[in-house]
């Protein structure tokens, strides 16, 4: 079958295909089982065609399934195809906005993730949904003790330290019963402690395992959880044309609302992966902290920062500066000179 491009909607079982030829008329509407699927494109459609999806769940799977067989796949972030959805959505509908949308000259594509990309991104996936579990668990235990007449301490290890005394002070008034329950979430505690470490220790082999990642940690302010994130989202940064690209992708840049010739920029778009801006922010936090003591030029520009905006505007700065510079050292494959950066930077800012 002569196809120019197709859009196919994807779902658990059934997948719909919108195929159009060289002159845009509408030549297949088509819809297959899951197991048909792949025999169905191998057989019947040639390897020229173009082949369009949402960047959904299982997405990059299939990409992958199919550029081995030949075929240039492009993804789509789901709300840069949902303009194209004419009248009531249904999947026929969404397959041939899928067709429409990549045919647009100024579409941007999502780059297909490869194995090894989601494996090390499933270890932040579930490291991130366990520490969030602990911190729950954390705080049932606090609201549960102050109910008896105790302040738990904030921080979790002071927590971990307490729980053992409260359980063997014969004189706090325990229950019985609510002294077997608090037993019980402390193992739980334990438990996803031992989780996390676990974890931990996965990230530390990607670290030993890839060059990309050590590189990156070479930057202040990016440790083995960013770095390792950064290449899980973005691979050797060949997506992006430069690091500003980068930055904007990351929801460091402002959000822009200009009209009528006016420009107005508010604060950071927030755009992107937001566990990777999480984690580049507090990496910069961690550096402003320490940049009062030293007297080098990036230390200057952030301490003359901090000291004319607030804290956070300069923790987004830093932190925007470390994605760009990120992309650098990925797509030159070099690491991080600290004499290079003070090179780059205008001397207004470290005067």
């Amino acid at each position: 079958m002569k196809l120019k491009r197709l859009g196919i909607d994807l779902a658990k079982e059934v997948f719909q295909l919108h195929g159009v030829d060289g002159q845009e008329r509408v030549v297949l509407r088509k819809r297959l089982r899951r197991a048909e699927f792949l025999a169905y494109l191998r057989d019947q459609v040639e390897q020229h065609c173009e082949i369009g999806m949402e960047a959904c769940g299982g997405a990059h799977h299939w990409a992958r399934q199919l550029q081995a067989m030949g075929f240039r796949v492009k993804l789509m972030a789901p709300q840069f195809v949902k303009p194209y959805v004419k009248s009531n959505k249904n999947d026929a509908r969404d397959a041939e906005a899928i067709c429409e949308a990549m045919s647009r000259p100024g579409m941007r594509f999502v780059r297909v993730k490869s194995l090894e990309q989601q494996d090390i991104q499933s270890v932040h996936r579930v490291r991130s949904e366990l520490v969030a579990q602990r911190t729950a668990k954390a705080n049932q235990i606090r609201g549960l003790v102050a109910e008896c007449g105790l302040v738990a301490p904030t921080r979790l290890d002071a927590l971990r330290t307490a729980l053992p005394g409260w359980l063997e002070d014969a004189e706090n008034g325990f229950p019985i019963r609510f002294r077997r329950m608090l037993s019980g979430l402390q193992q739980d505690l334990l438990q996803l402690d031992e989780r996390v470490a676990e974890l931990d220790r996965e990230i530390r082999l990607i670290v030993e395992s890839d060059h990309r990642v050590q590189r990156l940690m070479t930057i202040p302010g990016i440790g083995p959880l960013t770095a390792t994130a950064l290449v899980a989202a973005v691979d050797d940064g060949g997506m992006f044309s430069n690091g500003r690209q980068l930055a904007a992708w990351l929801g460091l840049t402002p959000r822009e609302h200009s009209s009528g010739g006016k420009e107005r920029l508010l604060g950071m778009s927030k755009r992107g992966d937001s566990y990777l801006r999480t984690l580049l922010i507090h990496g910069a936090r961690s550096v402003l902290r320490m940049a009062k003591y030293k007297t080098d030029y990036r230390s200057q520009w952030l301490n003359g920062l901090a000291a004319r905006r607030h804290a956070n505007v300069a923790a987004v700065a830093l932190a925007n500066k470390n994605a760009r510079i990120a992309w650098v050292l990925l797509t030159r494959q070099t690491s991080y000179d600290a004499a290079v950066i003070a090179t780059k930077m205008p001397v207004e800012l470290v005067s």
